[in-house]
């Protein structure tokens, strides 16, 4: 899914704003977004985030590459601040819903909080944040890059890693 976000937004938006400015035409869409009413997007974040507040990491289940991220994230994550859920499970495609994407997109890893989601080369900068050192300071360095030339190297890596990495079988993901 293609947003075009007016000049000078900032790349993070909560899925309210996101609704808000797509209603006042603010925000063009290549497809058509989910459906979603604000009822609806208070009850998928009250249903994953009730008694647990840490964010959640989607990644698509069969993407060696992707599933070897889960396995880095897991290694280096050692107070377990993220939880795990692919894209093509019945929660990842809620939550993917619930971030203004489409069920069916797994084109990105996306970090969904309780207020806000966060795609592509942001979601890794903001997992980063989460992980033990040294990865919240690299993250920083990160930072200093344009997102567009961020998001630019994602989006190759992303669109080539079947062919690179390969795929697994589905329902084979560790998590």
């Amino acid at each position: 899914m293609a947003l075009l976000l007016p000049t000078g937004s900032k790349p993070l938006i909560t899925p309210a704003a996101l609704a808000a400015r797509f209603k006042q035409g603010r925000i063009a869409c290549s497809v058509q977004l989910p459906s979603l009413s604000t009822a609806d997007l208070v009850n998928t974040s009250a249903e994953f985030f009730q008694g647990d507040t840490r964010p959640i990491m989607l990644f698509d289940g069969v993407c060696n590459l992707c599933n070897g991220g889960v396995r880095f994230v897991r290694a280096n994550d050692h107070n377990r601040k993220i939880r795990y859920e692919p894209l093509q499970s019945e929660g990842g495609r809620k939550l993917l819903q619930r971030s203004g994407r489409s069920p069916d997109d797994i084109s990105s890893v996306v970090l969904v909080e309780q207020d806000r989601s966060y795609i592509k080369s942001e979601a890794v900068i903001k997992i980063m944040e989460y992980l033990d050192l040294p990865f919240p300071q690299l993250a920083s360095l990160l930072k200093l890059f344009p997102l567009f030339l961020r998001d630019f190297t994602y989006d190759n890596i992303a669109n080539n890693r079947y062919v690179v990495f390969g795929r697994s079988e589905a329902g084979s993901c560790e998590i």
